[in-house]
């Protein structure tokens, strides 16, 4: 048995993976301990890990990031990037890196365990190999590792090779970390107050400098990039929970409408980003009012109440039992949530994606690569947008066969026992080292010492 300990920022969609991670290291007899927000108390109790609170400078309530960063009102675009990476991420770094070091003088750890936005890992990153437990990080968004052939994470931009390629994105590369100096400033500041050297490379790179990492999801979804040298588990996606989030998974009262009789469009905004179902949820169910199609809508738990009066062919609830629904969907419409494009994958439902804030424009940019969907560039999509996307999908049988292919491997992956696997070889590999190093030397030399 091992003693692994997980690290996560207080954001849901964060620790939601994690605790699928912390559910198998459980069950395959790991002693887990949880870093993270106080709100993630009682999950990560009920996923059998202990719970360690971050301090209260380093937690948050994702529910209210206006009320705790008050500072982040009216931003856009590149400066709202700005904003959150200095202030949500990198800020409470130290702390963060602090409570990780007591919860290790309290405990030793074999492993440490993080997701990639934790960003107080970067110091447990540049601290020397021998004077730390190994650290795995877990790919919970699409890989940003740097490399000459992907443009940077965050502009959705496809992947280009080639000299012109790799010139382009070496442009981009120095346009972005210039544009955010002030956070690598900070992480740099970071590290060298925890004691260290500041790692080489751009902070949200920080990963490469880890011992490996273990990506969720399947190479088929994500871009190549043979100059890495950091190795990249590709284990698939956490198992389907069967249910679109938390909340009622039985079925609703017009389940039977699904009887097949013409094709079925769900669509959602997640279970965060729900808000305002002017973004995607009522462009869609009025796009398709008038075609041949049953519409379905989760409202990630919102008030059902708040799309108003629904046209002949939408239904709607509050939460969808996934494996139920996508084996009955032909189009699945989303605002590019990481997990949610994986459920509707696993399935082989192809996708219409529309976000383009945070980690989903590096979605949507991975649906289109892989030729799984159609992204329509925007977060507000007009509904006549939505009908061409959705009509594409539903015409061109190469979208869903994409989707099958990669379905199919996911079929295949271990998931999050996958990881399991990594920190486990991780460990043994460690220990064969420690053995061979105690191991006394025997035999003559086998070569002359040459002075000069």
């Amino acid at each position: 048995m091992a003693s692994v300990l997980l690290c996560s920022t207080p954001v849901h969609a964060h620790v939601t993976p994690l605790l699928a991670v912390t559910r198998s290291l459980v069950a395959r007899g790991h002693d887990v301990r949880f870093l993270t927000g106080a709100r993630f108390a009682d999950a990560v109790t009920a996923a059998g890990a202990q719970h360690l609170p971050l301090p209260a400078e380093a937690d948050f309530d994702d529910r209210d990031l206006a009320g705790r960063f008050p500072g982040r009102a009216g931003r856009t675009g590149l400066d709202a990037i700005r904003y959150d990476m200095l202030q949500i991420f990198v800020g409470p770094g130290l702390a963060q890196h602090r409570a990780v070091l007591a919860a290790l003088a309290d405990r030793p750890a074999d492993a440490v365990l993080v997701e990639p936005l934790f960003l107080g890992a970067t110091a447990l990153a540049a601290t020397p190999a021998d004077r730390r437990p190994p650290l795995v990080a877990i790919g919970i968004f699409p890989l940003g590792l740097t490399s000459a052939h992907t443009a940077p994470f965050g502009l959705g931009l496809l992947p280009a090779s080639g000299p012109l390629g790799v010139a382009r994105n070496r442009v981009l590369q120095r346009v972005v970390e210039r544009s955010l100096a002030p956070a690598q400033d900070a992480a740099a500041d970071l590290v060298r107050v925890a004691g260290e050297q500041p790692l080489d490379g751009f902070f949200l790179g920080w990963p490469a400098h880890a011992d490996a990492i273990a990506q969720l999801t399947v190479q088929e979804f994500e871009y190549p990039r043979p100059d890495v040298s950091t190795p990249v588990h590709y284990v698939g996606p956490p198992a389907a929970t069967g249910t679109a989030a938390s909340g009622d998974p039985g079925l609703p009262a017009w389940w039977s409408d699904l009887d097949g009789s013409r094709p079925v469009v769900h669509v959602t905004q997640g279970t965060v980003a729900n808000d305002d179902p002017g973004q995607l949820l009522l462009p869609t169910i009025r796009a398709l009012a008038d075609e041949d199609v049953l519409v379905v809508a989760a409202t990630g738990g919102r008030p059902v109440e708040d799309l108003g009066p629904l046209p002949e062919n939408a239904r709607a609830a509050g939460y969808l039992p996934y494996d139920a629904l996508l084996p009955r969907t032909s189009v699945y419409v989303t605002n590019g949530g990481y997990g949610g494009v994986h459920h509707a994958l696993r399935h082989g439902v192809p996708i219409v994606v529309a976000g383009k804030t945070e980690d989903k424009a590096e979605v949507a940019a991975r649906v289109a690569w892989s030729g799984a969907g159609v992204r329509l560039r925007t977060n507000e999509p007009r509904p006549a947008q939505v009908r061409r996307a959705v009509r594409r999908v539903l015409d061109d049988t190469a979208y869903a066969a994409a989707s099958a292919r990669i379905g199919e491997r996911i079929a295949a992956a271990p998931g999050t026992d996958g990881v399991v696997d990594v920190v486990e070889g991780l460990l043994a590999s460690s220990a064969e080292d420690r053995r061979r190093r105690a191991r006394p030397v025997s035999g003559p030399p086998t070569g002359r010492l040459v002075r000069g």
